[in-house]
C-alpha cells in the first residue's frame, strides 16, 4: 500500500533517522542506529539484542527506568515506573475459594507470588490496580444472554447466574448474590483481601469494578478512564482465568495501544492446558512475557 506523501515522510523519519525530531529540556535523541517504532507520541525504541525501551523518553520525562528481563521473543523491556502498573484480574472468592472453585488449584498457587509482586510494585511506587467483577442492578439489565448462560453453572437458568443468591458455606459464611458489589463471593480471596484493603487505604492500590470479561471493553470503563487520566503506558497482567478475563483485558489493552506484559506465574486457569498455551503464544506477539521472579529481581 502506498502511503500519502506526508505519512511516508513521517514514517521515514521515525524508522531511519532521529534528525527530524525536535525535543526540548533534558530530553535527548536516541543514537543513529536506534529504530523508533510508532510515532513521537507513542513509541518504543528498538535497541540491540531484542531490548525495547518503553519509556517514551523522547516526549515524557523519566525518573529511574527499570530494565525487566523477559522470557518471550522480546528479551528485555526498559520501563518508566511512573507510567507502569500491575493489573490483578478477578482473584476473588468466587473463582478461587475451595468451596466455590474446587478445581482452581493453579489460581490458589498464584496467590503467594502475586502478594510478592504487589509488595515489589509498591516499593517502587508503581500502582497496583485490582480489577474485579462487581455488578450492580443496572449491569444486570444490560447483560448479554450468552454471558448470563455462561455463568449459569450449566443449568441454563436465570436463577443460577449473575445476581442469584449463592446461599451459605458449611461454616455459615453468607456467600451473597453472584459477583455483585459488596458480596463476600466478589471479595478478593484469602490474604489478597487484606492486601487490597491495606493498599487502597494507603493510596498505593486502586480498586475497579468490571461488568464483562474484559476490564477495558467498549469505549470506556473505570479502569480505562483511570489509565488515560494518569498517562499509564505499561501494564503487567496477572489473575484468573488467564484465558478468559485476564486475556480479554490484556487484549483490549493491546488494542488500545498500551504495552502489555503477561506475568505467567501469577496467572492461572481451570481450562485445559491448550488454553494456557494459546495465551502465552499470543501474548508473545502482542507484547512481553515474564515471571514474577524476574520482575522482582529487577525492581527490588
Amino acid at each position: 500500500m502506498k502511503l500519502p506523501h506526508s505519512a511516508a515522510v513521517l514514517a521515514q523519519a521515525l524508522t531511519t533517522s532521529a534528525s527530524l525530531i525536535t525535543v526540548s529540556g533534558t530530553l535527548s535523541l536516541p543514537s543513529t542506529n536506534t529504530t523508533i517504532l510508532g510515532n513521537i507520541y507513542n513509541h518504543w525504541l528498538a535497541l540491540p539484542n531484542k531490548t525495547f525501551d518503553l519509556t517514551r523518553s523522547l516526549v515524557a520525562a523519566t525518573t529511574t527506568p527499570l530494565t525487566i528481563p523477559m522470557t518471550g521473543s522480546r528479551k528485555t523491556a526498559i520501563i518508566e515506573p511512573a507510567r507502569s502498573a500491575l493489573v490483578i484480574i478477578d482473584m476473588q472468592n468466587f473463582f478461587l475459594h475451595p468451596d466455590l472453585a474446587e478445581k482452581a488449584t493453579g489460581g490458589r498457587k498464584a496467590v503467594e507470588p502475586t502478594l510478592k509482586m504487589i509488595d515489589g510494585f509498591r516499593g517502587k511506587s508503581m500502582k497496583v490496580l485490582w480489577t474485579n467483577w462487581g455488578l450492580d442492578a443496572r449491569d444486570l439489565l444490560g447483560m448479554p444472554p450468552a454471558l448470563l448462560d455462561q455463568f449459569a453453572g450449566g443449568t441454563d437458568s436465570p436463577l443460577t447466574t449473575f445476581g442469584s443468591d449463592m446461599g451459605n458455606l458449611s461454616d455459615g459464611t453468607q456467600v451473597g448474590p453472584m459477583l455483585m458489589r459488596g458480596s463476600w463471593n466478589a471479595r478478593p480471596y484469602g490474604p489478597l483481601y487484606d492486601a487490597q484493603v491495606q493498599g487502597v487505604a494507603n493510596g498505593t492500590d486502586l480498586y475497579f469494578h468490571k461488568n464483562r470479561l474484559s476490564g477495558l471493553w467498549g469505549a470506556q470503563t473505570p479502569l480505562g478512564l483511570w489509565l488515560e487520566e494518569n498517562q499509564m503506558t505499561t501494564l503487567f497482567f496477572g489473575g484468573v482465568n488467564s484465558d478468559q478475563c485476564v486475556w480479554g483485558t490484556l487484549l483490549d489493552a493491546y488494542y488500545k495501544g498500551y504495552d502489555v506484559v503477561y506475568v505467567d506465574d501469577i496467572a492461572a486457569t481451570t481450562s485445559p492446558e491448550a488454553a494456557t498455551g494459546m495465551v502465552r503464544y499470543n501474548a508473545n506477539g502482542n507484547g512481553f512475557i515474564t515471571n514474577s521472579s524476574l520482575v522482582l529481581s529487577a525492581i527490588t
